[in-house]
């Protein structure tokens, strides 16, 4: 076993006390990617192709079985509980479509299985039918695995100094422009982001997920993210067959809102792990890919932790080790807490009040006064 392996209650107890927003260290840590790699049991960095494909099995399963019951029995309800129960079902259906979409995240990591191509299958079918071009969202990802935490370099979120902030930003400092931005966000958020970009690294020139000549992407990759669009294209396409044998109607009631649905948590997911008041981001000064990989958080989502494949509470050791499987997260999650310490971030918050608290006080990043290649977020407009 690794060491730090097993933890007390009373030291667990006594770090979830631990207050949240207290600035975690920008120093250069005291240990290495090859100290927590020892504290972590070697087992956890194995990848079982069998086990990998039965979350797979067991997502899917959900999905045809909340597909079934909805298209076979809510038209036999009473009004109002037809009614009633198509909100149910998008919410059921939005939150296991999501753990579907890490699965294909994990692909995208090679941790699904000791078979490059094997990940890429299923990748590939799993965010297609999602409407996410996989290599292509595949190798932006990475750069941000490879860059996190550098304002230079990031490929999404990457806070703005105040100096670059929009003249408008300041109308919208308030309650209701945070609502508007929190909406517009969740919901359009994952779309923009695709097609122009929004909120990524800046590039010279126009940056699209779609565009395999792209600044995002170099002469090697160019080919697969034609295989990306071409898996778009074909879901696309399905849709129309669909919507026009069943009525745009139901294809947005059974697909489209868990869709919606879906990409709203995987946009919040991402926001909410690298956008935090304790969270340090570098300039090329002082930047680091370790301390670039440990400026993220863990939070929690109550039961939705399981439903999302633990992508939500074992970020910071996913950070660190991407080709690790979503099945042995956890285990070390633990191990590697009590070596971490205080560069390791827990925030327990409920994610909706979390989504409100940094929606308010993370508005851009500033340099402490006297400070120097260390970004932190403020928000004083």
């Amino acid at each position: 076993m690794g060491a730090g392996g097993r933890m007390s209650s009373a030291t667990t107890k006594t770090e979830d006390k631990k207050n949240p927003l207290k600035r975690v260290p920008y120093s250069k840590p005291p240990f290495t990617v090859g100290d927590i790699k020892k504290a972590i049991p070697p087992h956890c960095f194995k990848r079982s192709l069998l086990r990998s494909f039965s979350y797979v099995v067991y997502d899917l399963t959900l999905v045809t079985l909340f597909y079934y019951i909805a298209t076979t029995y809510f038209h036999l309800l009473p009004s109002p509980y037809n009614y009633l129960a198509w909100p149910v079902y998008w919410i059921f259906q939005g939150c296991v479509c999501t753990g579907v979409w890490v699965i294909a995240h994990e692909c995208g990591h090679h941790a699904f299985s000791d078979y490059q191509w094997v990940d890429d299958t299923v990748g590939l079918i799993l965010h297609s039918a999602l409407l996410v071009p996989y290599f292509s969202w595949k190798y932006s990802h990475r750069r941000h695995h490879s860059n996190t935490g550098s304002l230079e370099r990031d490929e999404v979120f990457v806070p703005k100094p105040k100096s670059k902030m929009a003249w408008y930003s300041k109308y919208l400092n308030n309650p209701p422009g945070r609502v508007i931005t929190l909406t517009i966000t969740l919901t359009l958020g994952w779309p923009l982001y695709l097609a122009f970009n929004v909120s990524g690294r800046p590039y010279d020139r126009f940056a699209c997920h779609y565009d395999p000549y792209g600044p995002i992407y170099n002469d090697r990759e160019r080919l697969q993210i034609y295989i990306s669009d071409v898996g778009v294209i074909a879901t696309s396409y399905l849709l129309y067959r669909v919507a026009m044998a069943k009525g745009l109607a139901w294809l947005i009631c059974i697909y489209g809102v868990p869709l919606l649905i879906v990409n709203g948590f995987l946009v919040l997911i991402t926001y909410l792990q690298h956008t935090h008041p304790s969270l340090p981001h570098y300039d090329s000064s002082e930047w680091d890919w370790l301390r670039g990989a440990l400026a993220t958080v863990d939070r929690d989502y109550g039961v939705l932790n399981k439903v999302f494949h633990n992508i939500t509470d074992t970020h910071v050791a996913h950070h660190l080790f991407s080709t690790m499987p979503h099945y042995h997260a956890m285990e070390a999650t633990k191990a590697i807490k009590p070596l971490l310490g205080e560069y390791y971030q827990l925030d327990g918050t409920p994610f909706y009040k979390a989504m409100w608290r940094e929606a308010k006080e993370c508005i851009y990043v500033e340099p402490d006064e006297g400070g120097k290649g260390v970004f932190w977020y403020k928000n004083k407009l």
